[in-house]
């Protein structure tokens, strides 16, 4: 156990050390991903005729600029990109050897990197999420009457990480059945935009909506927005404790598939050459 625990911080410490390297780089492409934002905000305010009157679907444009930035937030935390695709290159180049002759485990080692990849982004996009969040403080209705609310957001954030580290890990496993996975993995992000709530908030498909909360997407970006904003279905009391364990289920799940993908996998897998 200490040995494994000592593993997983060199891991760590390595890919933050080699995240840091191109640092200058980093930081740009970082900064870049918040230009999306405010023409999103600019975006919603041509859709609303007459704001703050105008209502659609039950969303002012305060509700709607307050949704979507915190949805952003649940993005920025489940979001992985690179990793299907970087699987899918490791099993096509062979690439992925190394971790079938070394003791390290891929899914262990890629878990890792993605943390530290996180950290470091959150340490340089701190700054500009908190001027935002400020810029765009009358858009809130305020902080929830419940601290514990605040609480299950970040514990829905953390779990919307494993969520989505776990989907995106899967899509990659399938490469060593399907050595390209591009083609699938344009189809999982465009279903993914429209049904994480990223694209709109998941309560205006209606009756579509009902087979949407059987999938694990809406955990991706909609559930932590949805407990911050309270909206039905997400209070204390009122399901919010439902949806967590939900989500906790479908995060057994798909490390159960994934598992059983990499193992089955392996067997099947054949490389050749130094």
């Amino acid at each position: 156990m200490l040995a494994r625990a000592r593993v997983n911080w060199i891991i760590l410490k390595t890919c933050l050390e080699e995240r840091f390297v191109y640092r200058a780089d980093f930081i740009f492409a970082t900064l870049v991903r918040f230009l999306p934002i405010v023409t999103q905000i600019f975006l919603w305010r041509a859709i609303y005729p007459s704001p703050p009157s105008t209502t659609i679907n039950s969303y002012t444009y305060k509700d709607m600029v307050a949704y979507y930035l915190l949805a952003m937030i649940g993005r920025a935390f489940s979001s992985m990109p690179g990793l299907a695709s970087g699987i899918s290159r490791d099993v096509r180049d062979g690439t992925i050897k190394k971790y079938l002759t070394q003791p390290i485990d891929m899914l262990g080692y890629l878990f890792w990197h993605r943390v530290a990849h996180k950290l470091v982004y959150y340490f340089v996009a701190t700054g500009p999420f908190v001027l935002v969040f400020y810029l765009c403080r009358d858009f809130f209705p305020g902080w929830p009457e419940r601290p514990l609310t605040v609480v299950a957001f970040v514990a829905s954030l953390v779990m919307g990480f494993l969520t989505g580290f776990l989907i995106e890990a899967l899509i990659g496993l399938i490469s060593f059945w399907f050595l390209e996975v591009s083609s699938l993995l344009f189809i999982y992000m465009m279903f993914n935009y429209f049904l994480s709530g990223h694209m709109i908030p998941l309560d205006w498909l209606g009756e579509f909506g009902k087979w949407v909360e059987f999938l694990p997407f809406k955990y991706l970006a909609y559930v932590p927005a949805a407990i911050m904003l309270e909206k039905d279905g997400y209070r204390l009391g009122e399901g919010l404790e439902t949806q967590l364990a939900i989500q906790a289920i479908w995060i057994v799940v798909l490390l159960v598939l994934n598992r059983l993908a990499f193992q089955r996998g392996v067997r099947r897998y054949g490389a050749f050459g130094g």
